[in-house]
């Protein structure tokens, strides 16, 4: 097997580069592929290839064969998105849509037999007319990976952003946090915090 990310550049335009994740069969044949935009939040890049880097291990020392074979359902991928409260639009030609509740992200699965290759799940973050960064997985891609991307999309843990890594129109939806010193062992803070959800966001 061969597993290898890259980053194309567009030498016109840094923004429009594509980070590419592959993988290959021994025959040299392109399984699936995984691209993108260079605009794509570092943490959603760092957990999907955390759990790469886990399904190759798996792979390796054991008899499975996840990366080319994986059996984990399209469900697993969408149910966290529909848990947080995102909406769920169904088609006819074999796509399903999941938006965010602000609107300010997606997903979109072909989910049709007849689709068994090309793109199968798209990303984005942003309005789709005009989305600040976009990611794509063709057929093939394990599930499992999808899975990782979509629960790190719905993440509530913060995130440090500047002022100009936040698109203008966007700012209104933050939630700003600020940084607590880490507190001696055995500390326990005057009162529990409120018990239900944390109000989730798309990174």
């Amino acid at each position: 097997m061969l597993l290898w990310t890259s980053l194309v550049p567009e030498p016109n335009d840094p923004r429009k580069a594509k980070w590419i994740t592959a993988a290959h069969r021994p025959s040299g044949q392109e399984a699936w592929q995984i691209t993108f935009d260079a605009t794509t939040p570092v943490e959603l890049l760092h957990d999907i290839h955390a759990d790469l880097l886990d399904l190759y291990l798996e792979d390796r020392h054991s008899d499975q064969d996840r990366l080319y074979g994986d059996e984990t359902a399209p469900y697993e991928a969408y149910a966290p998105l529909l848990t947080r409260g995102w909406s769920h639009d169904v088609k006819t030609d074999g796509t399903q849509t999941f938006l965010a509740p602000e609107g300010l992200g997606g997903v979109r699965h072909r989910y049709a037999p007849g689709f068994l290759h090309g793109l199968a799940w798209r990303a984005w973050g942003g309005c789709l007319s005009e989305p600040h960064w976009q990611a794509r997985f063709s057929s093939g891609t394990p599930t499992t990976l999808v899975a990782a991307f979509t629960a790190s999309l719905i993440s509530t843990e913060p995130v440090r952003r500047t002022a100009k890594d936040v698109p203008f129109y966007t700012r209104h939806h933050l939630n700003i946090s600020t940084a607590t010193a880490k507190q001696p062992p055995g500390y326990s803070p005057a009162a529990p915090p409120p018990a239900g959800p944390r109000p989730g966001r798309t990174r």
